[in-house]
């Protein structure tokens, strides 16, 4: 969850106001939310050649996409798969289908830059009159970054589909992970951490 700094006073001291901005910046990054299913019979989870495919053949040829795969099968080298060397006959090749989705956002804000409150007055016209004015310096709220990432790892040669994870997270687009190849490895080492994990469970990591 994004928490949303609040709107500063008007008069601030330097300390807090430097305070409040440093707790802003630290609060831009999300964990990541991640959420793995398993076959029954998934011991050849973690042992043989695997491949990175796309989802969407069209997603192969660009640069944005080949951040992620290359991310997601630096992971699965962690966990015990290896590559097919240049030129290796593999008879069974497990293979990682990749999708990931970015989606940039603005939240909502409400529409009140400005709040006048006056209070009651006595004696002559103006005599008493109480007049409060807040401003919101907060500006408009920087765009979100909303990333989602889903692996299924497929066994051949019959297709099945033996481990299946998602992975999702938030930040500001002003963060350093909302960049590609920061996010990217941000996401492929949330999704298989303790692979293969609890199937079914959902988990938050840091």
């Amino acid at each position: 969850m994004i928490r949303i700094r609040p709107f500063a006073p008007l008069f601030m001291p330097p300390l807090l106001a430097g305070a409040l901005a440093l707790g802003g910046c630290a609060a831009q990054v999300g964990p990541v939310e991640v959420t793995r299913f398993s076959a029954p019979d998934a011991s050849m989870l973690g042992r043989g050649v695997i491949r990175v495919d796309p989802a969407n053949a069209q997603d192969a040829s660009s640069l944005e996409f080949r951040t992620y795969a290359a991310a997601v099968a630096q992971e699965l080298a962690k966990v015990g798969y290896r590559q097919a060397l240049p030129g290796e006959a593999v008879r069974d090749t497990q293979v990682a289908v990749l999708s990931v989705e970015r989606q940039v956002y603005q939240p909502g804000a409400r529409r009140s830059p400005v709040s006048v409150g006056v209070g009651g007055s006595t004696g002559s016209y103006g005599s008493g009159l109480g007049l409060g004015l807040g401003i919101n310096l907060a500006g408009k709220p920087q765009d979100q970054v909303d990333t989602r990432m889903h692996v299924m790892i497929k066994d051949r040669p019959d297709g099945r589909t033996i481990w299946e994870g998602r992975a999702a997270f938030t930040v500001g687009s002003k963060s350093p992970v909302a960049q590609t190849s920061l996010g990217a490895a941000k996401m492929a080492e949330a999704l298989f951490k303790g692979f293969p994990g609890k199937s079914g469970e959902t988990i938050l990591v840091k």
